[in-house]
């Protein structure tokens, strides 16, 4: 069997290259696209090269970037436009193959393994790729090539901006192995700490250890980074209409230590709403229903569901109402072992109907699912733990960031 070729394509600095192609006079400017500029807690959401000079990272407060950059230039994001150049990116893709994954906004795979005979191989065609999108969007990408997705991922990652990487099975313990553990797909703070306690400090020591090792210490999730950095990784690029449907999307946890009162049992509930409905917005769909879970210290479960007017793919609504069950149902002074939220009777997203009398909140509906999506995107560049929400869902605060965006 031929061996695949898995091009990943990640736009440079998306946001601000946008905002940079609707203001073309900010072009030799220290730029920065941010939340709202009023609130401190406001965020950087992306910035040029310019600006990245000055030490402004992703994700850090306004406050913090205007301290470190008097004359930044704050544009507000245009969600709108993103949705559009994401579009156009794909469309230059579809001309190359037919096997497109998104990943993210800015992010997609292709698999171009059966369009080598018409256009050349893994290299001619990032080239080629590369060439349309600057010529006819104003953008740049870079592009990882490789003979998987997770390699190809790496690859994107590796010289930015605007450059094209390739790995092989040849190269890749030149250039993979030495990458700390922390740039492998799907590995967060938390396995980066056990591992580096085990003295897995690189990509290389990873694919080192064995696999049973590795599956004693992390479970199925060990088996499978141990795939990852040996290059094992088989998984297709998967177009949308082959992407799993599922019925309904849950996320739950057992916890080291009981949870005791409700300001504690919101503090757990809410990375587990996060989580269900950052996959319910990556599938387009919302919920009807929520189901809460919640077993005690000897291990007595109960489980109750209430219904979500309107539906919902918003964290907040899904927290809200969670918090209302446990309410209902759950004695504050009654210890808690385990949390699990789930989202049910799931549809399609679609626009809503608006009314006169409901408009406000619906414009405030929309103002929250802005903010959502701007911390999947970052999350999905910088790691689940990138961002945390406030009490009660609130504005997100910078937890850490494993790396900086070119």
């Amino acid at each position: 069997m031929a061996e695949r070729t898995i091009l990943h394509c990640d736009a440079n600095s998306f946001f601000a290259s946008v905002e940079l192609l609707l203001h073309p006079e900010y072009k030799d400017a220290p730029v920065a696209v941010c939340g709202s500029e009023e609130e401190r807690r406001g965020i950087v959401l992306a910035k040029n090269a310019v600006a990245k000079k000055y030490g402004i990272e992703t994700a850090e407060t306004v406050y913090s970037a205007k301290k470190k950059c008097p004359q930044l230039v704050i544009l507000p994001p245009h969600y709108d436009q993103y949705v559009k150049y994401s579009r156009e990116l794909n469309r230059i893709y579809e001309r190359y193959t037919d096997r497109i994954e998104p990943f993210g906004i800015d992010e997609s795979w292709l698999d171009v393994t059966g369009s080598r005979r018409l256009f050349g191989g893994g290299l001619a065609i990032a080239e080629r790729i590369r060439g349309d999108v600057k010529n006819e969007l104003g953008l740049t990408v870079s592009i990882g090539v490789s003979f998987n997705k997770v390699f190809a991922k790496l690859g994107s990652d590796y010289k930015k901006p605007d450059g094209i990487t390739e790995i092989t099975r040849e190269n890749m313990g030149q250039i993979v192995h030495p990458l700390p553990v922390g740039t492998l797909l799907f590995i967060g703070r938390r396995t980066i700490e056990a591992l580096e306690k085990m003295g897995i400090k690189t990509i290389g020591d990873l694919a080192a250890a064995g696999p049973l090792f590795l599956e004693k210490r992390f479970g199925k999730h060990g088996v499978t980074i141990s795939r990852y950095a040996r290059g094992e990784d088989e998984g297709p690029v998967l177009v949308p209409s082959e992407q799993d449907r599922a019925k309904s999307i849950g996320s739950g946890v057992t916890f080291s230590s009981d949870l005791v009162g409700e300001e504690a049992v919101e503090r757990g509930l809410m990375p587990l709403c996060e989580e269900v409905a950052a996959q319910l917005r990556y599938q387009n769909r919302v919920a009807s229903t929520l189901s809460l879970t919640v077993r005690d210290e000897f291990l007595r479960t109960i489980s109750r569901q209430i219904p979500l007017t309107p539906p919902t793919d918003l964290a907040k609504a899904l927290l809200d109402r969670a918090l209302e069950l446990y309410r209902l149902e759950w004695s504050p002074q009654k210890p808690i072992r385990m949390l699990t939220v789930t989202a049910m009777n799931l549809c399609e997203a679609e626009a809503e109907q608006i009314t006169l009398f409901d408009e406000e909140q619906h414009e405030k509906r929309q103002k929250r699912r802005d903010l959502e999506k701007t911390v999947d995107e970052i999350r999905s560049k910088y790691g689940k733990d990138a961002l945390s929400y406030g009490q009660n869902g609130t504005a997100p605060s910078v937890r850490r960031h494993r790396r900086d965006e070119n």
